[in-house]
């Protein structure tokens, strides 16, 4: 650790500028306006890559293109390590809510504030530069080292999950890394395990030909958007349980035994988000509601005119977003089946109902007890003087699955991301201090990866 701090002492300066210029790349993924920025950004991190002795390339897919690099110098002997992680950001908007420009970094009150600070250009970038904190203290790498970076995480992961099957033997490996998670709260070390599934679907009902003059066709059209109301409030029961049948049928019920091997989350973030009302099935804990249990959420609702002042109209038509968190065994396109053949069964007769399946990812689960596991685990003991806890995560990388399964290797999910850190909204940022932590954890993790 004192070698470690002397090194941050001496190189932070520097470290912070390269990641604010990482930052700067307005790499959204799902613009694709953007695709000049995404090329700046790729070829920008393969020259930091080279920079620090590592061979590194831009794969082409179907989509966007992936960002790999590796060190083999360990040998055919040494186990391989592959860190994944991603270089693509969600879009802005609101922008009117950001209080700096989103792609311009800024450090305030010990965060970095931009859109990727945290997800996942920060996190990504700490591992980065734990090689390079590697490679200037002259330690010797015990392990083979692969990353890859892909564009599309966020818009979900296509070219990667596509390529997959031509990437098996480049990207083989012993152990998966995913740099891309929270964890417990600030003061509690924790390693993630897992994490769910998703499918997502959008329904669309219409109702007439064009929007209809509410006063001359109140009482006699048959409005969508109540349509939609009435459709979406059967999806659930009393209880809170998803009612389309078959929804649970292959849910992997865990055991007591099973459960006893993650920690007991503290619910206090739901009260830091504000939330009094409580959603899902009754009885649940809330880390057993996000870890364990599927799940259906309305993600979006559109219909009619929703501007400043009033307009009355019955609109000719509402869309609804749907997404499913999904647990282990339950298969994304059975789901999205049952969901739509649901809809399409209960809707109010006469509405036009189209249902389209989106993408969607599997759940995946990492093992407790696997050499990986105890490294990284090791590794924030060393940091923060406690035990390590196992968590899972209620929300998906799709991808992750597809990896585990190509490569057929363990996985474990790491991160100094907290659920406060405004990922995905205004004002994203992450703590210097965890930052600065991700960079040293790595670097142990894959010092006791040699070792145990």
């Amino acid at each position: 650790m004192k070698e470690f701090q002397g090194w941050i002492d001496e190189n932070f300066a520097t470290v912070r500028e390269d990641l604010f210029t990482f930052l700067r790349f307005k790499t959204i993924s799902s613009d694709s306006s953007f695709l000049a920025e995404h090329k700046r950004c790729i070829e920008w991190l393969c020259n930091y890559f080279r920079a620090i002795d590592c061979r590194s390339e831009i794969i082409e897919t179907c989509g966007l293109p992936i960002v790999y690099a590796e060190d083999m110098h360990a040998g055919p002997k040494a186990p391989t390590l592959l860190i994944y992680g991603h270089y693509d950001v969600q879009p802005v908007d609101p922008i009117e809510l950001w209080k700096s420009d989103p792609f311009e970094p800024v450090e305030k009150n010990g965060q970095f504030y931009a859109r990727g600070a945290q997800d996942d250009k920060g996190q990504i970038f700490y591992a980065m530069a734990a090689l390079r904190f590697i490679r200037e203290t002259h330690r010797q790498l015990p392990v083979n080292l692969k990353f890859c970076i892909e564009g599309e995480e966020e818009s979900g992961s296509t070219g990667l999950a596509k390529a997959l099957p031509k990437l098996k033997e480049k990207l083989k490996t012993d152990y998966l890394l995913v740099i891309d998670f929270d964890m417990l709260d600030a003061a509690t070390p924790s390693i993630n395990l897992g994490a769910r599934g998703i499918i997502t679907l959008e329904a669309t009902l219409r109702g007439s030909n064009i929007d209809l003059h509410s006063g001359s066709f109140g009482g006699i059209a048959y409005n969508p958007n109540r349509a939609a109301a009435e459709l979406i409030a059967q999806l659930w029961d009393e209880n809170g349980r998803v009612a389309v049948p078959h929804f649970y049928d292959d849910v992997d019920e865990l055991t007591p035994h099973d459960k006893s091997l993650f920690s007991k989350a503290d619910s206090h973030f739901i009260k830091d988000a504000g939330i009094e009302a409580l959603g899902g099935e009754k009885g649940l804990l809330s880390h057993e509601a996000c870890w364990f249990r599927p799940t259906m959420e309305i993600n979006g609702i559109s219909g009619g005119y929703t501007g400043p002042g009033f307009k009355t109209v019955i609109p000719a038509e509402t869309r609804i977003k749907i997404s499913c968190r999904l647990v282990p065994n339950q298969n994304p396109d059975r789901i999205g089946q049952y969901v739509k053949d649901f809809l399409l069964k209960k809707v109010k007769k006469g509405i036009h109902l189209i249902v389209d399946i989106q993408h969607g990812g599997k759940p995946y689960r990492g093992q407790a007890d696997s050499k990986l596991s105890k490294a990284v685990g090791k590794a924030y003991e060393d940091l923060f003087k406690k035990p390590c806890q196992k968590i899972l995560s209620g929300g998906s990388i799709p991808v992750v699955a597809d990896l585990m399964s190509v490569l057929n290797s363990d996985v474990v999910g790491m991160g100094y991301g907290l659920a406060g850190d405004n990922v995905h909204a205004p004002n994203e940022h992450f703590g210097v201090d965890r930052f600065k932590n991700g960079i040293f954890t790595v670097a142990r993790a894959i010092e006791y990866l040699g070792v145990l």
